[in-house]
């Protein structure tokens, strides 16, 4: 404890023992914790009971209104509310809930969707897993190769020439992946080093180990080529297409092709040529000067005009295009700012040791960037999930659009709280899962932390 430096009636400087710090409180156990954060004097304690009484109410008026008065089994909305005024009607949602999942999609190929769904699970579980190698080939594989493969287990029909090639990669690419996985943490070595190992390849240089697995893949892909020629789903259009299912495909393909469309616009807009920096700019202000819904209608309604007569481009191939250029103008901005948060210095030790543009970008700035925009890109992710729902102006019968449907069916007609309420509870569900995991990352890269 240092002294305090005061004067005395002569005016003499004298040292005087510093008072003492009253002790910190006991914040220690749930007493203290509870002590120190809610009721630490009047004014919090008066805050903590108010806040209290608040919460009892609306969850003694919640139970009430879904549970106390709830219906579970009805043929009809009348008969949900013979008897119990203002409850709950949960018998309609029940009965539409489906339709919020897949929307119109026939129920003898719903299985198709829940199929996609798991091997995209299998498919980006291993980057979770620590003993697996290649990750980073892994996620790429899972954003580039998975979507052919899903969009024809979701659409179906005959296949042309380019997905009858492209449907036995990404099969082979999933197989091998899971492969990979179970060798990794089993015998602590990858797909790639065993093939390698087991053809006599592991004295050879890096150039000569490729040929090995090149062939390999040439080989599965040929078998499974072969064992699926006569394999063919049942065609659904996707005037079908619906629920939570088309909000996920629209706002799944969205995100993954808004971070690195967004990267490429925000390096083109600092670019120092004077052409590709006004494309940049010119592209970056016009889809982030009007709303989307504008953008939805005129790639919806104004562009068919401009094509060549005959020619009718697929309402919801329109709406995702349309989505992917608007997420990419908002992400470029965030990815900009994350950039110009990079100090200079960074860029002139990576020239000073020799380092081109694009290993500057890739190896020293992206990175760095990347990971102190963390919240604001999930952020982006997170109201591009959300704006989706304007695609049912658009007449696709995404989650708000089939909420909006249960009201005018004749048995339940009229029926509006309790779709939108399950409605917002997807939301939120799905919304909270993308920022739980935005906080993990932040502490896992340490992105929170005081620079």
């Amino acid at each position: 404890m240092s002294d305090v430096p005061t004067r005395d009636a002569d005016g003499m400087i004298i040292f005087r023992p510093k008072p003492s710090q009253p002790p910190p409180p006991n914040t220690t156990g749930v007493i203290g914790w509870l002590r120190f954060n809610l009721f630490n004097g009047i004014f919090s304690t008066l805050a903590t009971l108010i806040g209290l009484a608040a919460l009892v109410y609306v969850f003694l008026a919640f139970y009430d209104w879904a549970i106390v008065k709830g219906v579970w089994e009805a043929q009809n909305r009348q008969e949900c509310r013979l008897g119990k005024e203002w409850g709950t009607c949960w018998a309609g949602v029940e009965f539409w809930f489906s339709g919020f999942i897949y929307g119109r999609y026939p129920a003898p190929e719903i299985w198709r969707i829940n199929l996609a769904a798991l091997i995209l699970v299998l498919w980006m579980a291993p980057l979770w897993i620590p003993r697996v190698t290649a990750k980073s080939v892994i996620g790429l594989s899972a954003v580039l190769v998975f979507p052919f493969l899903a969009g024809y287990m979701f659409l179906g029909g005959e296949r042309n020439l380019f997905m009858v090639a492209v449907v036995p990669v990404a099969m082979v690419w999933f197989a091998a992946t899971m492969v990979h996985v179970l060798l990794c943490v089993l015998t602590g070595h990858g797909l790639g080093r065993w093939i390698i190992h087991l053809t006599g390849f592991s004295n050879r240089s890096d150039r000569a180990a490729r040929y090995p697995l090149m062939a390999a893949a040439a080989v599965a892909w040929l078998l499974v080529l072969f064992a699926i020629r006569d394999w063919t789903l049942v065609e659904v259009g996707t005037n079908r297409w619906g629920g939570l299912f088309l909000t996920t495909v629209i706002s799944g393909i969205g995100i993954a092709s808004a971070l690195p469309s967004g990267i490429v616009l925000a390096l083109g807009r600092r670019s120092k040529m004077p052409i590709i920096r006004i494309l940049c700019i010119g592209f970056i202000e016009l889809f982030r000067s009007v709303p989307l819904i504008t953008i939805l209608f005129m790639a919806t309604t104004m562009f068919p005009l401009f094509l060549p007569e005959g020619l009718v481009f697929n309402k919801l191939a329109s709406a995702i295009v349309a989505v992917c250029l608007f997420a990419a103008a908002y992400m470029a901005e965030t990815v900009r700012g994350g950039l110009q948060a990079i100090p200079k210095g960074q860029y002139e030790a990576a020239e000073a040791v020799g380092l081109g543009y694009w290993k500057v970008m890739g190896l020293i700035v992206l990175p760095q960037a990347l990971k102190l925009m963390i919240p604001n890109i999930v952020g982006n992710f997170i109201g591009l999930f959300k704006d989706t729902t304007l695609v049912s102006i658009i007449g696709l019968y995404d989650l708000l659009g089939m909420v909006k449907a249960v009201s005018h069916d004749p048995q339940w007609i009229g029926l509006h709280h309790e779709p939108l309420f399950t409605a917002a509870l997807i939301f939120f569900l799905a919304c909270f899962a993308m920022s739980k995991y935005s906080q993990y990352l932040e502490r896992k890269l340490g992105a929170g932390d005081r620079r």
